[in-house]
């Protein structure tokens, strides 16, 4: 492989010569001297070629000016020169004199979006969208999140697992599920890895995680829906109550939000103009009965017919928790067993409430926690009273029947987080290829 040097690098290298590749952002093509700002994934240099002139003061046509004369933006070249530190260079106080430039691939001249484009546009041509340095920050950014995320559960004894995505039976209802011909049978595609989570409980496993891909069947044009999500899963055994699951949970976002802000908070300010806060624990936490109090006492009623709360419900209560806490978190905790799963256990004493909350961010729900009920005597009750047949549940309910202690757990959207984080309009532009009910491609 040729030596290259990542960008990122250069302003620690020593003046010299120097091999850096990329993609073409920008050519000036000037008569006395050429100009290439070149990109590749850590940054952007300035590639500076004098022209050379014969006795007359003619321009001579040779290499690399012709080459440099003929580029289109986007081009994929290598660029060999001179190293050099100039401050009086506006890019990263930093050029290169080219000796000679290898083009890879040359691009078509004519981009077919714009810095205007629209966002079904953009997505259309997403690989040349993600050329952008906002863009390519946002996958950075989820990588340190994930990253961080994984180093809390592994020094915490946490095992790792993943579930199949194909399923037997719909993993939580009927309702929202992809079914795809599986040979001779039906096989549906998994909302969730739930009920795989809740066999490692049973498996002794104790505590776990999963960070995968799951789908819903949500005919939903929002811009905080996809049909295809990364989902961020973990359960665990021995717990009291939905608080202890909480108590992780603010533990991880912590943990999450730390590395991301050390790792990369001056770029997201510069790029984004966004200041990320670190959220102190523990998070606000109030019982969905009270939050809709507190809302209707700002002037909103929810205008539901069940027991949830909606949108603006949920924006309204995280201002007042802004207004209130300084707190860009909240946990709504205490909903009613009516618009919970099954699964979910009620509240000792009053089986009309769960042991379940909801995670809102910046006005938007970004998980649902709880504990779970763990005696298969009332799982078989419970699946009833939500018009299932625990015939058809006989695999999952087997987990109860030989065993499992009390645990909990959450799944939490990933996109959805790095949305709100970065202060976005749109999980279109958080998630690397977005699936929605219209698009399949690219």
């Amino acid at each position: 492989m040729t030596a290259r040097v990542l960008i990122k690098d250069l302003a620690a290298s020593p003046d010299g010569p120097v091999t850096v590749a990329g993609w073409v952002e920008t050519v000036r093509d000037q008569k006395k001297v050429q100009f290439v700002v070149l990109r590749d994934e850590t940054g952007a240099v300035q590639l500076v070629n004098p022209r050379n002139v014969d006795a007359d003061g003619v321009v001579i046509a040779d290499e690399p000016a012709t080459t440099i004369s003929g580029l289109a933006q986007g081009s994929f070249v290598t660029a060999t020169g001179e190293l050099k530190h100039d401050e009086r260079v506006k890019l990263g106080g930093i050029e290169i004199k080219l000796a000679s430039l290898d083009v890879a691939t040359a691009a078509i001249p004519e981009t077919p979006i714009a810095a205007d484009s629209g966002i079904d546009k953009r997505m259309d041509w997403r690989f040349l969208d993600l050329r952008e340095p906002k863009n390519n920050l946002i996958f950075r950014i989820q990588t340190t999140f994930e990253h961080a995320l994984r180093e809390y559960w592994v020094n915490n004894d946490f095992i790792e697992i993943h579930t199949p995505k194909l399923m037997a039976s719909p993993s939580e209802s009927r309702a929202e599920l992809f079914e795809v011909d599986y040979f001779d049978n039906t096989a549906y595609l998994s909302q969730s890895p739930q009920f795989f989570k809740q066999m490692a409980q049973s498996a002794g496993f104790g505590k776990i995680f999963e960070i995968g891909p799951a789908f819903r069947a949500d005919p939903s044009f929002t811009s905080r829906h996809a049909t295809e999500f990364t989902s961020v899963d973990t359960e665990l055994s021995w717990i009291d109550s939905h608080e202890d699951v909480m108590t992780l949970h603010e533990n991880l976002i912590v943990a999450g939000f730390t590395a991301v802000k050390e790792k990369h908070g001056e770029q997201i300010k510069e790029l984004f103009d966004v200041e990320v806060v670190v959220p102190s624990t523990p998070f606000p936490r109030i019982p969905l009965a009270e939050a809709k109090r507190i809302v209707a006492e700002r002037g909103y009623e929810v205008p539901r017919h069940d027991d949830d709360m909606d949108p603006e419900g949920e924006r309204q209560i995280s201002a007042y928790v802004k207004e209130t806490y300084g707190h860009e978190f909240v946990f709504l905790t205490d909903y009613a067993s009516s618009i919970r799963p099954f699964y979910h256990m009620r509240h000792d004493g009053d089986a009309s409430l769960t042991n379940s909350y909801d995670l809102i961010f910046n006005g938007v729900e970004i998980s649902t926690g709880a504990q779970r009920e763990h005696r298969v005597e009332i799982l078989e009750e419970q699946a009833r009273e939500k018009g299932l047949d625990p015939e058809e549940l006989g695999f999952y309910l087997d987990f109860f029947r030989y065993g499992v202690p009390p645990h909990g757990g959450f799944g939490m959207g990933l996109a959805r987080v790095l949305m709100l984080m970065l202060h976005l309009a749109n999980l279109r532009e958080t998630t690397y290829l977005f699936r929605g009910p219209t698009r399949l491609l690219p």
